[in-house]
């Protein structure tokens, strides 16, 4: 194992990480999407659809926070948006998907995207700006929608009938997102990007048996191919996926990135043994968004702490939320910069606890009606998140609005995150039923949700 310097640069520290050689100090990766125009006062929506506007807000990435890498965008649903899916948009996060074309349509399509479709043309043009403006300086990072969550995309919440009901179909439709997955990837190496971070939150929504059965030749297809075209892999997972870092790693990716809902020394210990790189994972909501500047410096002192340095990438654990505040990133700059003396100047430092007993909780034994209630990141923003309200929607229609309550807490609130910890809530997304847990980090067929939910109407 070879020796790396502190001489080298940022681009250089990340891709000596991703070889898997000795660093004297991790890289660190702000994942800086609709984040990256809070920096330069545009919207969500402005940095996702304009080419000039999302450089601009790069670049301001790149100088304010110190970037040893970073991701040239952050929208899961461009793959989406050019297979036929309508979009919903926000001025504070990426847009969502809105229709699934093949929800009521047992096909399977045929069109790979091209260069010239929906918003590549915009995407593929900012990451050649960005290679010559810092491309050697820093590892670029291009994004594409996994396997799963595409199909998800296009298929609906049906996809998770389909696993049961029509599986050969599913397995057709699984082939055709890889193909997508990589004609995009090749795109975007093609563009210059030195990382392609196949993102795909809905693989913490299946069991190993299926990822193993649905996903593992696709994903060792895809590693494959993006290794053989040059480029190093990054495999994307949100939510609690614990359960599948073992398969994702025998899918062989350069790195796994993971967000705070998996315990990262723990599962460092499955990636140190396949010698898979793991990035992560300072929360999203608890420290950066709603945390002070010096809770997010402990957070990065006891995590070095924590963990073996070698093999380890820091990163938040997953698209940063738009209205984190800026001092909090640059706390954490400092923190990996300097790590001792972070630690000298927090010695004495306490962190803000939340108020539970400020939040009154439903008496669950006394409700007038079946309670469901949908603990999420954001919804809004998180895929997982948006098909496990979607299916608690669903299956409340189906029943009929007037006999069951629906509530989504989102962890994006502060009251929310006290309401979780008061409630116990160790995994998003989760339902509860009536204050019982029914499903963490799994989303149920629309059946079995429906089934639940009639239980409570006949007690």
């Amino acid at each position: 194992m070879s020796e790396t310097g502190m001489g080298l640069s940022g681009k250089q520290l990340v891709l000596s990480t991703l070889r898997h050689e000795k660093t004297e100090r991790i890289p660190w990766i702000p994942f800086a999407g609709v984040h990256a125009g809070k920096l330069t006062a545009y919207s969500a929506r402005d940095v996702l659809t304009d080419g000039k506007k999302l450089l601009a807000s790069l670049l301001a990435v790149n100088r304010t926070y110190g970037a040893d890498g970073q991701p040239v965008m952050f929208d899961l649903q461009i793959e989406a948006e050019i297979l036929g899916c309508d979009l919903l948009w926000t001025d504070k996060g990426p847009p969502t998907v809105a229709s699934h074309p093949l929800a009521s349509e047992v096909e399977i399509p045929q069109y790979l995207p091209d260069a010239g479709d929906g918003r590549l043309p915009m995407v593929l043009d900012v990451m050649r700006s960005m290679k010559t403006q810092v491309g050697e300086t820093t590892a670029l990072y291009g994004l594409v929608t996994g396997i799963f969550t595409l199909a998800s995309h296009l298929r609906g919440t049906e996809i998770f009938m389909d696993m049961f009901d029509r599986p050969d179909y599913l397995a057709k439709l699984l082939a055709y997102s890889r193909d997508v997955v990589k004609r995009v990837s090749s795109l975007y190496i093609e563009a210059g990007m030195d990382v392609i971070a196949v993102v795909d939150p809905l693989v913490s929504q299946i069991s190993p048996r299926h990822f193993t059965k649905l996903l593992s030749a696709g994903y060792t297809d895809v590693f494959t191919f993006i290794r053989d075209q040059g480029a190093f892999s990054s495999f994307f997972v949100c939510g609690d996926a614990t359960k599948n870092i073992d398969v994702m790693c025998q899918t062989g990716p350069d790195s796994i990135s993971i967000d705070e809902n998996i315990d990262l020394a723990g599962a460092k210990q499955i990636t140190d043994r396949y010698n898979i790189t793991l990035g992560g994972n300072i929360p999203l909501t608890t420290h950066m968004l709603l945390g002070s500047q010096q809770d997010n410096m402990k957070f990065v002192v006891d995590l070095l702490d924590k963990v073996d340095q070698h093999n380890f990438i820091l990163a938040p654990g997953c698209d940063m939320p738009y209205d984190v505040p800026v001092e909090n990133v640059v706390g954490v700059v400092q923190a990996v910069r300097d790590p001792e003396g972070t630690r000298a100047m927090l010695q004495n430092y306490q962190g803000a606890s939340f108020d539970l007993d400020a939040v009154q909780l439903p008496d669950y034994a006394t409700l007038d009606k079946p309670l469901v209630e949908v603990f999420t990141l954001d919804s809004d923003t998180c895929a997982a998140c948006s098909y496990m309200r979607d299916a608690a929607i669903r299956a409340t229609q189906e029943v009929g609005d007037q006999q069951v309550e629906l509530v989504e807490y989102k962890f994006t609130e502060r009251e929310n995150v006290a309401r979780m910890m008061k409630m116990g809530v160790k995994n998003l997304p989760s339902i509860y039923i009536n204050g019982e847990l029914r499903y963490s980090s799994l989303i149920p067929s629309n059946r079995e949700l429906v089934d639940e939910i009639q239980k409570r109407l006949q007690e």
